[in-house]
């Protein structure tokens, strides 16, 4: 599995945002960009993603920007990687045990690794959440 550009920049704009909040403060994209080193544009989309998902809401007019939409305790990492588009299925023969993804499923031992991999990454992402993250940085409120 490899998570891509858009996965690893929304892991570390929501870490850019709980960091640079006050926990109520709105900060703007312009301001994590320039944090992380990370396009604005490329922000926006992601912003847009994690928006969708319940991450994160938008505040309008002068001193806008984004707050978290629930408590970083609440937020998981799974929930993060989803939003972002990613998935955490290692090859499509490790999704749901659909055999329209692969006609070997029911015979086939490597699937069954691929699926018991993507199971215990799926634990790790779920059993983690964005305040535990902060807190293993030391830089947690």
């Amino acid at each position: 599995m490899r998570i891509t550009t858009k996965g690893r920049y929304a892991l570390r704009a929501v870490v850019a945002l709980a960091r640079l909040s006050d926990g109520s403060a709105p900060v703007s994209i312009k301001t994590i960009g320039d944090e992380e080193g990370l396009s604005a544009e490329f922000l926006e989309q992601i912003f847009f993603r994690l928006k969708k998902a319940g991450i994160i809401r938008s505040v309008r007019g002068p001193g806008g920007g984004f707050v978290f939409a629930r408590p970083l305790s609440s937020i998981l990492l799974k929930d993060i990687v989803m939003a972002s588009g990613e998935g955490v299925e290692l090859a499509a023969c490790s999704g749901d045990g659909d055999e329209a993804q692969c006609d070997r499923i029911d015979r086939c031992a490597a699937g069954k690794v691929w699926r018991e991999l993507s199971e215990h990454i799926d634990a790790y992402l779920t059993g983690v959440s964005l305040e535990q993250v902060l807190a293993r940085d030391g830089r947690a409120d």
